[in-house]
């Protein structure tokens, strides 16, 4: 899948054939292991060691990582990327996120890491003992924007020191490492390199409404020191927006669930002898859902393409993020609407899938910011 070459604008849909095995046997895992186990995830605010040793074996950490350095990348693999998050996401976005977070740091590394920090870090995550480690960049106060971090780092003797807080850090109870975002004195938003036993850092639980699977916590900084070589190249813009992407095929990958959960449904069920699915306000409602479903996965897809192929994706990654939010909020309440009082209880998926839902437009920063 690429942006067109021969016609400005217009991008190829058709996944190559590495892309569709991938993706496939992504969501294969995702039929067989994520599904089953969500509900219990979810319940206990976090995902289960051995299902996340499980999905390491599908090699996520070497989608972002060249061949030189270990990994399966050959070029830019963005669309790969969403393309794997999206399947696993029809299995639960909570375990998706978990099972995802360890690839972010090693696709950040391998892009912007120095020779060192890459060294150190990478070859365990393109090994068989792949590390617990996440990208850490929402905080803890109202309308965060990723762009202008409340964190900050200033440099001191042979590094830089870090004072901050960041909130909804993926398996922070467990990670051995963060991708840390803060704002450089005298520069701009920079990610750093933070090992969790680093003095000074402190984690503590901190589950929302959504993605509890992915077991959210908080991480305090109060004067961390990190070397020189934590410092992760000069690209913190585009790792944002990378970010966001994988946030919108989180989005197309729920909503996808609960698409196909609610059509069966409402022909199942029927309510004054027929199929509720024969009422214009049901067959509407769920020909709402796929119309804004396909525009989310275009809008997705378009945007990181154009990341793929080096060209400027600010725009095309800002609009899906803003559709992804916007409308996949909307289809898990529609979901839930369309199962009636079946949609509040626990014993149908699609309240969990609403309250996902919810986590796209706070997780990378506010749609409003």
């Amino acid at each position: 899948m690429a942006v067109g070459t021969s016609t400005p604008g217009l991008f190829d849909l058709t996944p190559t054939e590495d892309q569709r095995l991938i993706r496939d046997t992504a969501a294969e895992f995702a039929a067989e292991q994520l599904r089953d186990r969500a509900a219990e995830a979810d319940t206990r605010h976090g995902a289960p060691d051995d299902l996340v040793a499980k999905s390491a074996e599908l090699g996520l950490t070497l989608l972002g990582v060249p061949e030189e350095l270990g990994g399966v990348a050959t070029a830019r693999a963005a669309v790969t990327s969403i393309l794997v998050t999206e399947a696993l996401a029809t299995g639960d976005m909570g375990l998706a996120v978990a099972c995802l977070a360890s690839a972010a740091v090693s696709t950040a590394l391998a892009r912007w890491g120095s020779g060192d920090a890459q060294a150190t870090y990478l070859p365990r995550f393109v090994g068989a003992d792949v590390p617990v480690a996440a990208l850490a960049i929402a905080e803890p106060h109202a309308l965060a924007d990723p762009f202008e971090p409340h964190t900050v780092a200033r440099r001191a003797p042979g590094g830089f020191v870090l004072d901050g807080a960041k909130s909804m850090v993926v398996r922070a109870a467990q990670a051995e490492l963060f991708v840390i975002s803060a704002h450089l004195e005298g520069g701009g938003p920079a990610l750093f390199m933070v090992e969790a036993d680093t003095s000074g850092l402190t984690v503590t639980a901190d589950p929302a409404m959504g993605v509890r699977a992915a077991g959210l916590g908080r991480v305090d900084l109060t004067d961390v020191h990190v070397p020189e070589t934590a410092l992760l190249g000069e690209a913190y813009a585009e790792c944002v927006r990378l970010s966001r992407l994988a946030w919108c095929g989180l989005a197309v990958g729920t909503a996808q669930a609960v698409l196909d959960y609610v059509i069966p449904y409402v022909n199942d069920r029927v309510a004054f002898g027929e199929p509720v699915s024969h009422r214009q306000g049901v067959a509407f409602t769920v020909a709402d859902i796929a119309i804004e479903l396909e525009a989310m996965r275009l809008a997705t897809y378009r945007a990181a393409a154009r990341a793929d192929a080096g060209l400027p994706f600010a725009r095309e990654a800002a609009l899906a993020h803003r559709l992804c939010a916007e409308k996949g909020m909307r289809i898990g309440s529609d979901g839930v609407q369309l199962l009636g009082g079946h949609g509040y209880v626990r014993e149908h998926p699609v309240e969990r899938w609403y309250r996902d839902l919810r986590a796209v437009g706070v997780a990378t920063g506010g749609v409003l910011v």
